[in-house]
């Protein structure tokens, strides 16, 4: 049996009330499969199995799962087990190895042979497992003991899935879905947040590159500087020691999951120390550029410090606080080229992204891992 959680209990009736808002939205809009809605306590005891399974470990291996609530029915070219798995930490820990490769889903659902959940308090097992799940669908996905998040599916293949919520042990982080109506939001941000607006083709782009330099764990900085301009180079020290010339252009047009290896290895050329820089067509221009500040600009002493979550007011802070060395070359960078964006990738997992906000007449910093795990 599953120890009690706390934060499980405490998320659980605010993460039914979001799905519960956006499943009435979605019938409104006459949106048709949409997996069926957990109760608190299911949310609770989903939850619960999924934390305490990312604490232990299988032959020296961290727990990695993703756990998806919806009945066998409602899965597509679903692998069925001849005999449920308890929904526990220890059973979850075993099959972690099997389905730990991204886009599979533990299959989770009350112990009954009917597609219609039970009343409330009937236990849940994990029936099999499944990449094809329907939109609204709940899932828990284990990022790194302790670490959990719950999103769902967008009902796009093109984008990621919608993250709701992390948890990391007591302390819990509910995405604010009002990010993208204030003026200050980047479009960055606006096409993470909302799953009801595909956004343009090229900044899902940028989303994937994104989460490919958090994956490969280095750390690393990515500049997009206007395509029509070449001022940005005064701000980098000359030469750049890895110059592409042609510029290279296959990022740009990237739709769908098509480019996943063009995505990768752009990605993982901001592991070289130095920054990558694309144009704002998303050609690569170069990587391991040292930025430096604009002649007669002056050293830029404090941003915006802000992250789309509920109750976090923005804040003023030294770039300094934010991380470091990588930080600070990014907010110079932008503070003193304002028509640029910086996006940083901390080897701790942080990702901030840098632009200019005319509103504050300094550089905005925004907190984006919440949004990338």
């Amino acid at each position: 049996m599953n120890e009690a959680y706390a934060a499980a209990r405490k998320v659980a009736p605010m993460v039914r009330a979001y799905f519960d808002c956006h499943r009435r939205k979605a019938l409104e809009s006459g949106t048709d499969r949409l997996a069926p809605m957990p109760d608190a306590r299911a949310i609770e005891a989903i939850i619960e199995a999924a934390f305490w399974a990312s604490l232990r470990r299988e032959e020296g291996h961290v727990t990695r799962i993703s756990l998806a609530f919806l009945p066998r029915q409602d899965a597509q070219d679903p692998i069925l087990f001849e005999r449920p798995l308890p929904l526990e930490a220890a059973a979850l820990t075993r099959i972690a190895p099997a389905v730990e490769r991204p886009g599979i889903h533990l299959g989770v659902w009350h112990n009954s042979t009917d597609s219609a959940p039970p009343p409330a308090g009937d236990g849940l097992s994990v029936w099999g497992a499944t990449r094809g799940i329907p939109f609204l669908c709940f899932v828990v996905e284990v990022a790194a003991p302790g670490l959990l998040v719950i999103k769902h599916h967008n009902g796009e293949r093109t984008r990621k899935f919608i993250n709701v919520a992390v948890i990391e042990g007591d302390q819990i982080k509910m995405v604010d879905e009002r990010m993208p109506e204030r003026p200050d939001s980047p479009q960055f941000v606006r096409s993470l947040l909302q799953f009801d607006s595909p956004g343009r083709p090229s900044v899902v782009t940028i989303v994937r590159v994104a989460i490919s330099m958090r994956e490969h764990g280095r750390g690393g900085t990515l500049l997009i500087v206007p395509a029509e301009s070449e001022s940005w180079r005064t701000s980098i020290l000359q030469p750049m020691p890895y110059a592409v010339s042609p510029p290279f252009d296959q990022l740009a047009g990237l739709d769908s999951t098509a480019g996943a290896p063009t995505i990768a290895a752009i990605g993982g050329l901001t592991a070289v120390d130095g920054a990558t820089l694309l144009n704002s067509r998303y050609e690569l221009l170069g990587f391991g550029a040292k930025i430096v500040r604009q002649p007669g600009s002056p050293a830029v002493g404090q941003v915006v410090l802000s992250e789309p979550i509920h109750g976090a007011a923005p804040m003023h802070v030294h770039p300094d606080e934010l991380g470091g060395t990588r930080h600070l070359s990014a907010a110079q960078f932008v503070h003193d080229r304002q028509d640029a964006v910086a996006l940083v990738a901390s080897q701790d997992g942080r990702f901030t992204l840098f632009e200019w906000s005319p509103a504050d007449g300094m550089v905005h910093a925004h907190r984006l891992e919440t949004l990338l795990l």
